[in-house]
C-alpha cells in the first residue's frame, strides 16, 4: 500500500512540473513571438526612415529651353515631407507593435478559457470521487463485517463492490480528460480590460496610419547643386537652388475619407470572424449557454438527491437482509448522485464568475 501511495505521490509531481514545464513554454513562446515581430517591424521601419531621412544625389544633362548651349548639373534635393515621414513612420511601428502585442496576449486568453474552466471543474471532481470513494470504503468494510457474522449476504457486498467499480472507472475518465487539457498559466486580467487594451491599441494605430498618410498632402522640397555648360565647354560651374511648395487640392476629400476609413476599421474589427472582439463574443455565449445547462442538470440531481434521501429516511434503521440491502444501494446511489451535483453546482459557480468577471 505505501508503495503505490509512494508511486501515485511521484507521478503526480511529475504531472504537475510537467504541466508548469508547458505552460512556462507556452508564455515564453508568446512573448519570443511578440519581441520577433516587433523587432521585424521596427528594423522595416527604421529602413523606410533612413531612405525618407536622407538626401538624394542628382545628376543629368539639361538643354534649357531659351535657345542657351547644353549644361550638365549635379547637387542633392530633399524633401520637409519625407523628413516628416519618416518620425511618423517610426511612430506607426510602434503603435503596430504594441497592437500586435495587445491582440496576441488577447488571443491567449480567449483561447485557454473554457478548457481552463473545464481543467478546474475536472480538478475538483476527483477530490469529489476521492471523498466518495472513502465513504463507500467504509461501507464495504462494515458490510463485510456484518457478512462475516452471517448478518449480510454476498449480493449486498457485491451492489457496493459495483458503485465502486463504477468510481474507479470514474476516476480514471476524469484523470485522462485532465491529462488531455493543455492550459498554460493564464495572466487572469479580464478579457474586458484586454479586449479594451487591443481596442485602444487599433485606434492608436489608425491614427499613426493616418497622420502618415496626410504627409502626402502637402511638401516642400529643397535643392542645391551646381550647374556647367558643355556644349560649347565653359571653364566655370555656377550654383542653383530650388525650392518648390506642393499642396493637394483635394486633400478636403482625402482626409475625409481617411476617417470615414479609420471607422469602418473599426467597425469591421468588431464582427470579424477570428478576431479577438468576435471570438470573445463566442466564449461568452459558450459560456451563457453552459450555464443555462449547468442549471437544469443542477436542478435534475437535486430532484434525484432528494428522493435517495427521502428513501434513506423511509427505512430508517433496516432490521432485515432486504432493508440493508436496499439501504446500502440507496447509500452508494447517494453517493455518486453527490458528485455529479458537486460536479455540476461547481461548474455553475466558476462559469458565473467568470461571466461576470469578464464581461
Amino acid at each position: 500500500m505505501y508503495r503505490s501511495t509512494q508511486k501515485i505521490a511521484i507521478a503526480a509531481l511529475l504531472t504537475i512540473f510537467t504541466a508548469a514545464a508547458k505552460a512556462q513554454t507556452t508564455n515564453a513562446a508568446v512573448v519570443s513571438d511578440q519581441q520577433a515581430y516587433c523587432q521585424y517591424v521596427t528594423e522595416q521601419a527604421t529602413a523606410q526612415r533612413d531612405i525618407l531621412i536622407s538626401p538624394s544625389a542628382v545628376a543629368g544633362v539639361t538643354q534649357p529651353n531659351t535657345g542657351l548651349p547644353m549644361q550638365s548639373v549635379w547637387g542633392v534635393s530633399s524633401s520637409l515631407s519625407s523628413v516628416r515621414k519618416a518620425g511618423l513612420t517610426m511612430d506607426a511601428a510602434r503603435k503596430n507593435c504594441d497592437l500586435y502585442s495587445a491582440t496576441t496576449t488577447a488571443q491567449q486568453e480567449i483561447q485557454y478559457a473554457l478548457p481552463s474552466l473545464e481543467k478546474q471543474a475536472l480538478e475538483h471532481r476527483l477530490d469529489l470521487i476521492q471523498q466518495a470513494s472513502q465513504d463507500l470504503d467504509a461501507l464495504i468494510a462494515n458490510t463485510t463485517k456484518m457478512m462475516d457474522a452471517q448478518n449480510a449476504t454476498r449480493p449486498m457486498l457485491f451492489a457496493l463492490q459495483t458503485a465502486k467499480i463504477k468510481l474507479d472507472a470514474d476516476r480514471s475518465d476524469t484523470q485522462s480528460r485532465i491529462a488531455t487539457l493543455y492550459t498554460p498559466a493564464l495572466s487572469g486580467t479580464p478579457l474586458k480590460e484586454l479586449l479594451a487594451a487591443k481596442q485602444s491599441s487599433e485606434a492608436n494605430e489608425q491614427e499613426a496610419l493616418d497622420k502618415l498618410a496626410r504627409q502626402n498632402n502637402w511638401d516642400v522640397s529643397v535643392s542645391v547643386g551646381a550647374h556647367q555648360q558643355i556644349s560649347p565647354f565653359a571653364g566655370g560651374a555656377g550654383a542653383y537652388g530650388e525650392v518648390t511648395v506642393s499642396y493637394n487640392l483635394g486633400s478636403h476629400a482625402i482626409n475625409k475619407h481617411l476617417d470615414q476609413a479609420a471607422d469602418a476599421y473599426t467597425n469591421w474589427k468588431t464582427v470579424q470572424e477570428g478576431d479577438v472582439a468576435r471570438n470573445a463574443e463566442v466564449v461568452r455565449q459558450q459560456v451563457a449557454a453552459t450555464i443555462s445547462a449547468q442549471e437544469t442538470r443542477l436542478k435534475s440531481l437535486q430532484d434525484a438527491n432528494q428522493q435517495v434521501a427521502g428513501n434513506l429516511q423511509l427505512i430508517g434503521d433496516p432490521d432485515t437482509t432486504a432493508a440493508m440491502e436496499f439501504r446500502n444501494q440507496l447509500a452508494s446511489t447517494q453517493l455518486l448522485l453527490g458528485i455529479e451535483s458537486g460536479d455540476a453546482a461547481f461548474r455553475l459557480e466558476r462559469l458565473k464568475e467568470f461571466l461576470s468577471s469578464n464581461y
